[in-house]
């Protein structure tokens, strides 16, 4: 038999886009034969999933796992809605999710980690599903939260499965107080964030291109005023104050009850629990966001169908 190098296998994926276990298995059966290989994977279907890596996968899951003082959160796209409610895809998710988990939200990591009861890894695995399911689908992104002592809680909106939905959010609580009266605070804190999408959890973690960017709109803004300088130095840091109030967590009003700010609903807390509550981080991810999405006239596909 011809030896199956680490070349041949690469070869074999640039063609096809099969995962790198199917290629192998393939170049084993075809006797290390790469054409013959290549119409191996085409009679399994395999060789489908290169032909939708570049159609637009805006669609598919957000998946949030989470241990006592760590979660991950991953986000999972695929073509179609109708795939997100698929089974298999929605089982994909949560392993993946769980697999981030273990591996700190390392990208790379969990692309490469084996995927359990499977002999393909995370990526391959994927693109095992893709042949099967017959959209395109891609780990765009993960992240992870850990804590040194508190909780880590998590809230998924809208949630089509335990930990699965189109909006995900994981927060850590450092504390030590009472572990179960933390995560319930923990999760109105998540539920909020997701309400409310903030940038930081406070002034001093907001990016300085964010403030700096906002202060120079505030500064030609005020500045069609017509008022003198140190009028408008006054104007600019209270709006600024007002941007502050809009954008970073521990400023924001608390969507739970409308009045309170989330650094006041930390102080109850730690009345409650027992031991002072700071928030350490938050990750928010939202389906899709951020990816151009193609937009067609349908009428104009069905007229130019017609007139073929």
């Amino acid at each position: 038999m011809a030896e199956i190098t680490a070349k041949l296998v690469k070869d074999l994926r640039e063609r096809t886009g099969a995962g790198m276990m199917d290629c192998k298995k393939a170049l084993t059966e075809s006797n290390g034969e790469v054409d013959a290989a290549v119409d191996w994977l085409r009679t399994k279907g395999l060789a489908a999933a290169a032909k939708k890596a570049g159609r637009v996968a805006a669609e598919g899951l957000i998946g949030v796992a989470t241990g006592p003082q760590s979660g991950a959160i991953i986000e999972l796209n695929a073509e179609t809605d109708f795939v997100a409610r698929n089974d298999a895809f929605q089982g994909l998710v949560s392993t993946v999710a769980r697999v981030a988990l273990d591996n700190d939200g390392d990208l790379a990591a969990v692309k490469a980690t084996p995927f359990p009861d499977s002999p393909r890894n995370v990526e391959d695995e994927i693109t095992h599903l893709i042949a099967t399911v017959g959209e395109n689908m891609a780990l765009r992104r993960t992240q992870a939260v850990k804590v040194g002592k508190g909780v880590v809680s998590s809230y998924v909106h809208n949630a089509l499965a335990p930990g699965l939905g189109r909006i995900g959010v994981i927060v850590g609580l450092e504390s030590e107080g009472d572990a179960t009266k933390l995560d319930e605070v923990g999760k109105q804190i998540a539920m909020h964030v997701a309400a409310a999408a903030p940038l930081a959890v406070s002034r001093e973690q907001l990016d300085a291109s964010y403030v700096e960017k906002e202060r120079n709109v505030l500064i030609e803004q005020a500045r069609e005023s017509g008022k003198p300088d140190n009028i408008i130095e006054k104007m600019i840091e209270g709006r600024l104050r007002k941007y502050f109030e809009e954008v970073c967590l521990l400023d924001q009003v608390f969507v739970i009850d409308g009045e309170t700010r989330v650094s006041q609903v930390l102080e109850t807390a730690a009345k409650d629990c027992g031991a002072p509550v700071s928030i350490s981080a938050f990750v928010r991810f939202q389906l899709g966001e951020g990816i151009e999405k193609d937009t067609s006239d349908f009428a104009a596909e069905v007229a130019a169908t017609a007139n073929r």
